[in-house]
């Protein structure tokens, strides 16, 4: 009689213990998406203030005779500092969220930008001028805001540990496996139009860009990931993947910016800005979904709610970068002996 007391007892106890466990896990879940999402803003943030900072002093330094001027300057130093803070925080945040979260949070630096540089453009504005100018750029500003917030608070809660045995596991898995061979026979199609028939338009161009730019956030989540583990003293550098992955990260970096660099000398960089954003981010998105299995578990409307936020995000930045050119350009090759006499109009 008392076994069978003692038996009811532990069954009573059962549910509370394992219904506590996944509530701990989710809560922990959400607090590294936080982490991560925090990170990934601040260093985006840091790194529009960095570049506005750097393309400032180049305009304050335009008509000095020593080219090299700026590098005598405390503010150029301290862009370059800012600009590395920022690129740290960002590398960092994807060690602690998924993939899936942080690579749209690239609209952060858009807003910024936009915000910073009219601040420092510092013209005479006609309310009239000022509402036609910037009023598309305010209304993107709100839609890539509510889009962020979106995004933060529907972002996928996979939370899987980069050890060097995982990372392999889903290099060889067959969905990553195919996914690769797609993106190999894609990018090679639009690499010999691009060469060969001559094809410039901005869309190939830009897929190039994101094809490879989809492999860089792929491994920069994991070389991150590995290192994290490594500093908490769960050593991984000891495992080959780790620098197969460091490899492709540098390599892939490398090339992105190559291409970026050929379609900065054709086209206008609001335009750039824009449609690489959302191209980019579709297409990482995809890589972290199938590499990282980003969104198994997920329900139906988290997943939606998630596309929706993507989706005013990038409505936001077409806003912003939309008529960005019609404004005077915020350039650092700008020379102030060719500005014409305010008093000639």
């Amino acid at each position: 009689m008392d076994r069978a007391h003692g038996a009811a007892l532990q069954l009573r106890q059962l549910p509370p213990t394992s219904s506590a466990h996944p509530l701990t896990e989710l809560s922990f879940s959400y607090k590294e998406n936080l982490i991560g999402a925090l990170l990934a803003i601040f260093g985006h943030l840091v790194v529009s203030i960095a570049l506005n900072l750097q393309k400032y002093c180049h305009i304050r330094l335009a008509g000095s005779k020593d080219p090299r001027a700026y590098f005598k300057t405390k503010t150029w130093w301290l862009g370059l500092f800012l600009m590395l803070l920022g690129e740290l925080g960002v590398f960092a945040s994807y060690a602690f969220a998924p993939l899936s979260l942080i690579v749209p949070l690239g609209a952060v630096s858009v807003i910024a930008s936009a915000i910073i540089g009219i601040i420092f453009i510092k013209e005479k504005w006609k309310p009239k001028d000022f509402l036609r100018r910037y009023v598309l750029s305010f209304v993107g500003c709100g839609l890539a805001i509510v889009g962020t917030y979106l995004l933060v608070t529907f972002a996928p809660n996979s939370h899987e540990k980069m050890t060097g045995e995982n990372i392999t596991r889903h290099l060889v898995s067959w969905p990553f496996l195919l996914y690769m061979l797609v993106e190999i026979i894609l990018f090679c199609l639009l690499l010999y139009f691009y060469k060969e028939k001559n094809a410039n338009s901005i869309i190939v161009i830009l897929l190039l860009v994101a094809l490879l730019g989809s492999m860089t956030v792929v491994t920069v989540k994991a070389v991150a990931g590995m290192l994290v583990l490594s500093i908490q003293g769960n050593l991984q550098l000891d495992y080959p993947i780790f620098y197969v992955m460091f490899v492709c990260m540098v390599a892939t970096a490398v090339y992105q910016a190559a291409f970026l660099s050929q379609a900065s000398q054709m086209y206008d960089s609001s335009l750039i800005a824009s449609v690489g954003y959302i191209l980019s981010t579709t297409i990482a998105i995809t890589a972290g979904a199938v590499f990282y299995l980003d969104f198994i578990g997920e329900d139906v409307l988290h997943i939606c709610m998630f596309a929706l936020g993507c989706l005013i995000a990038f409505l936001g930045v077409f806003l912003i970068t939309r008529n960005r050119k019609k404004a005077i350009p915020f350039e650092p090759y700008i020379s102030m002996d060719a500005m014409p006499d305010e008093g000639a109009g």
